[in-house]
């Protein structure tokens, strides 16, 4: 994970289109940390308190408080990504659709059939009336999963769990050594940058699902980061924490693509990540105690969901 904390830090300095707006601060590093805490404070009045994290407020999850629940989040995360080009389809519908399919068949997610699926197999699975997204990818992500899962932890991703450990960071670094799929990275202005969304919120999920305890126990969950994804970075740039180039701004509101990979994608997400980090470093200094990254996410994300109109930007990828 500092991988991913370095990596961000330096697109954040060397961004040409969002900029992680300290209101302004361009003098000494004292003053810029006296004033980004006032502006910590004037942001966290302007939403609400940092909640706890609530896993399944919504009720939407499959959980038995046993190793099935691992498979189900680890299947859920394989395909956590870009529902943007379905107006109609989101995260609840993936949720909530795997979970009846794995009430009705607790086999559906054995690694051999994982393997299978083809891409109306996986519809059915879900309850979906259309082609997904990105519905080849999903497809073959799935495939990937059951079969690494086969070959290397006897089919379970609880063994996957297992043997990290109680490690949050071990973990990503299986997940992402594994599963090519998980592999979240770029190439920027020359420089490899690293955000392993999906499997920083394979942990997170762990963690909320088993409050902590369990498959959900982590030595160093205060190691991840947020989950960079479409949500933040529109969150952020709301309250005025990330500034975007005209460009930029444009290209966004007018619901225009934006290529994965390209400058414009890596600065939003890394910047996003980078932003968070500091935030969280201040909270924590002025609060006296530990905020997690993870409990930031949910703050951020689940203010940013509330607000349909939000725009975000819009990126074919199968990251997030």
């Amino acid at each position: 994970m500092d991988d991913v904390r370095a990596t961000s830090a330096w697109v954040a300095t060397h961004s040409s289109h969002v900029v992680v707006d300290s209101a302004g601060f361009r003098r000494m590093a004292k003053k810029i940390w006296f004033l980004l805490c006032v502006w910590i404070e004037k942001v966290v009045d302007s939403i609400g308190p940092i909640p706890k994290v609530e896993w399944d407020f919504e009720g939407i999850h499959y959980f038995d408080n046993g190793p099935l629940t691992v498979q189900y989040l680890f299947v859920l995360d394989a395909l956590n990504f870009c529902f943007w080009p379905d107006k109609e389809l989101n995260y609840d519908h993936l949720a909530s659709g795997l979970k009846a399919a794995l009430q009705n068949d607790q086999s559906a997610f054995d690694a051999d059939r994982l393997q299978k699926y083809t891409g109306p197999q996986l519809r059915e699975l879900l309850k979906w009336p259309r082609p997904l997204p990105l519905e080849d990818e999903r497809v073959r992500l799935l495939h990937e999963v059951g079969c690494e899962l086969e070959r290397s932890f006897d089919g379970k991703a609880s063994n996957l769990v297992k043997s990290c450990g109680k490690s949050a960071l071990k973990l990503v670094a299986l997940v992402t050594r594994h599963f090519p799929g998980f592999r979240d990275h770029s190439l920027y202005k020359g420089h490899q940058v690293f955000l392993y969304k999906r499997a920083q919120i394979f942990v997170a999920d762990l963690w909320g699902a088993f409050k902590g305890q369990a498959y959900g126990q982590f030595n160093d969950i205060g190691s991840i980061t947020i989950m960079a994804d479409y949500i933040v970075p529109a969150v952020l740039r709301q309250l005025g924490v990330l500034r975007y180039s005209s460009t930029l701004a444009s290209t966004i509101e007018a619901n225009s693509e934006i290529g994965p990979g390209s400058e414009e994608e890596v600065e939003l997400r890394a910047c996003s990540v980078h932003a968070v980090e500091k935030m969280r470093e201040l909270i924590s200094m002025k609060s006296g105690k530990q905020v997690l990254s993870v409990e930031l996410d949910l703050w951020l994300w689940a203010s940013g969901v509330q607000c349909s109109s939000l725009p975000h930007h819009r990126t074919l990828s199968i990251y997030y």
